[in-house]
């Protein structure tokens, strides 16, 4: 079992910012994802338990993906929000083949 639990979500004004932060109980490989009103959930990056980062294509340069193994703690900035932003974030870790996943927060980028 693997625990997962995300922090920071919120409303957030076109153009703005966001950090959001996924507390672990352990050191896994890590993965933001996220999930828009009817839409499949998406990944967003990666970050290895050497700190190694992959983005998915259409989310590199606005977003970035830390980490903080003595917290157990993985972030993901967000920059430069728009409504298409807008969506349920999620980490998740693999573990043994398993997935795991966080309950989600909500981000909402809207005037």
């Amino acid at each position: 079992q693997v625990l997962l639990e995300e922090f920071g979500g919120g409303h957030v004004q076109p153009g703005g910012s966001l950090k959001l932060s996924c507390a672990t109980d352990d050191i896994y490989t890590m993965s933001w994802y996220r999930q828009a009103p009817g839409k499949q959930r998406e990944l967003v990056a990666l970050i290895s338990t050497d700190d190694r980062a992959v983005y998915a294509h259409s989310m590199e340069g606005r977003f970035t993906i830390s980490r903080d193994n003595t917290k157990k703690t993985v972030f993901l900035e967000a920059r430069t929000l728009t409504p298409e932003d807008t969506a349920v974030y999620y980490c998740n870790a693999v573990l043994h083949g398993s997935n795991f996943w966080g309950r989600g927060t909500q981000v909402t980028v809207s005037s």
